[in-house]
């Protein structure tokens, strides 16, 4: 059975908990800016996008609201506003309540 090594951690891939550390060092900005014809973008800034997969969590936040978005740089951007529900979402994936500004 071979197993890949995690090179920052240094435990099996199966048993690696760099990105459960990562969810609580972060500090996470959410906010809600108007783009072109008075639309509205929630922002979810303040990942490491090395320790965090920004695609997976964006893909996840897209089916939790149903709506559609985008990863730019180290930001989620989701269509609409969703600032009231977002904070219980990302609590609810593992990260941090006291990290998260909103």
């Amino acid at each position: 059975m071979s197993s890949e090594m995690c090179h920052v951690c240094g435990l099996p891939s199966e048993l690696c908990i760099c990105e459960e550390v990562a969810k609580e060092q972060q500090r996470i900005i959410v906010k809600v800016n108007r783009r072109r014809y008075g639309k509205e973008v929630t922002v979810v800034d303040g990942f490491d996008a090395h320790e965090i997969d920004l695609h997976e969590l964006s893909t996840y936040l897209k089916s939790k609201f149903a709506c559609g978005g985008t990863v730019k740089g180290n930001t989620v951007e989701l269509q609409g506003n969703h600032l009231s529900r977002m904070k219980g979402v990302l609590v609810a994936k593992g990260f941090s309540p006291d990290q998260i500004k909103d």
